[in-house]
């Protein structure tokens, strides 16, 4: 049996409101999860089950109303905006659906711009592996729009490790990709958590992508309702559907 890893994200009775009075939504219900250190873990639900609003939570983007949230043994829940800033800068990588890159920055830029924000160098062995895990040696002096859709993704999922944050938070990472090149970034997501031990947390609705986790974690209503380990394709079709009804 395989021991379980500390946990690099903790929330404990999570609750977010949106609104007041006759008007509030309770998007999440006090929820209790936590991800572990080196593993790849899927956020699934129905539309409004309040999974991107779980991962802007847990990321520090935005307030819990009430509860508990760790990153790093750090509680964020207190944290004021500066020191959430720095957090998010030092401790936290993010991957969109829309890539986001800098157009007049080539690739090696736009991955290497995190370090050069927070002021430091880069690890160059380190980022040559990346840049060979990804396929992207021979396309690094490229501008964004030289590149194609998953080649950007690519990029801008190297960015997000390049400062080898304690998580990456993936949000719908494939959404905007066709299905081969949805493929080769959730290849390489999971052969990063493997080589690289990063731990990252993937908000999707595509259960195929899902099956690519080591885990997954199932919302309706605000509520976390399953929890699934070595997720497969038509398992978790199966839950999604008895989630919709």
């Amino acid at each position: 049996m395989t021991a379980r890893r500390a946990p690099v994200v903790t929330a404990q009775r999570l609750t977010k409101v949106f609104g007041a009075g006759e008007n509030a939504v309770q998007a999440l219900r006090g929820i209790d999860v936590s991800f572990e250190s080196g593993a790849f873990t899927a956020i699934m639900g129905p539309s409004g089950s309040g999974k991107s609003t779980l991962m802007h939570c847990l990321a520090g983007l935005e307030s819990a109303t009430c509860g508990r949230v760790e990153v790093g043994g750090a509680e964020i829940t207190g944290m004021g905006d500066r020191e959430l800033t720095m957090l998010r800068r030092e401790r936290v990588g993010f991957v969109f659906q829309s890539f986001n890159l800098l157009p007049m920055l080539t690739a090696e830029q736009n991955i290497l711009l995190p370090l050069e924000i927070a002021g430091k160098k880069p690890d160059r062995a380190f980022f040559d592996e990346l840049a060979g895990v990804t396929g992207l040696q021979k396309r690094l002096g490229h501008l964004p729009s030289e590149l194609s859709g998953g080649q950007q993704q690519r990029v801008a999922i190297a960015r997000a490790f390049v400062a080898r944050p304690d998580v990456v938070f993936a949000d719908e990472p494939t959404g905007n990709l066709d299905s081969v090149s949805g493929t080769g970034v959730l290849d390489f997501l999971r052969t990063s958590v493997r080589r690289f031990g990063q731990t990252v947390v993937m908000v999707t609705h595509d259960a195929r992508a899902a099956s690519y986790a080591d885990r997954a974690v199932f919302l309706r209503d605000g509520a976390l309702v399953d929890d699934m380990h070595e997720p497969a394709t038509d398992a978790v079709l199966q839950t999604m559907v008895k989630l919709e009804v």
